[in-house]
């Protein structure tokens, strides 16, 4: 008999402590790179489905087209804050998915800073203008093992540039496009 209730108390209590909400974690801490940069990121808890993610890193870019005689290799610093919402959190966990690391879908509104601080170019003639970005995005972030993820999003949003003495800039505002491929470490 006392075997019997010790085993129904502990499968009672293994259920109590599986009924907890998903939730995100209280805070990650990683770094990831992609094709065009690399970044050391925070993600710290709002709320169960709710994270606050600051980044800071290396942004790379090309410039082309027909204003130049070649194609520009660019790096600059940039400074990132992103409210991240975890949607599919409860959904992954009953079907005993992972959501450790933040594992999940989330929608952000990503908010980037690029200062006017140009680190690198293989063209002394560019000067990097600072601007704003504001970009709506959707995402997926998965783990690869304990420590290793990897994350993908897309999104559109705003650009709004900041313009320099003695630079004219025609359109001081335009679309910005959020398209990013990254593997990380968390630890």
């Amino acid at each position: 008999m006392k075997k019997t209730l010790l085993t129904l108390w502990l499968c009672a209590f293994t259920l109590l402590v599986k009924a907890q909400d998903a939730s995100v974690e209280k805070s990650v801490f990683g770094i990831q790179t992609g094709v065009l940069g690399i970044w050391i990121n925070n993600e710290s808890r709002l709320s169960n489905s709710l994270a606050i993610r600051s980044e800071i890193g290396i942004d790379a870019g090309i410039a082309a087209g027909y204003n130049y005689d070649r194609n520009y290799i660019i790096t600059a610093p940039v400074i990132t804050l992103e409210p991240r919402w975890y949607y599919n959190l409860k959904k992954r966990e009953s079907k005993s998915k992972r959501i450790d690391g933040n594992s999940g879908n989330f929608f952000s509104l990503k908010t980037s800073y690029h200062p006017d601080l140009l680190i690198s170019s293989n063209n002394d003639n560019v000067e990097l203008i600072s601007d704003i970005t504001i970009v709506p995005t959707w995402g997926i972030r998965r783990n690869i093992g304990n420590h290793f993820n990897y994350e993908a999003g897309f999104g559109i949003g705003y650009i709004r540039y900041f313009e320099k003495e003695n630079v004219t800039i025609i359109d001081k505002s335009d679309v910005a496009v959020n398209l990013h491929a990254r593997i990380g470490y968390r630890f």
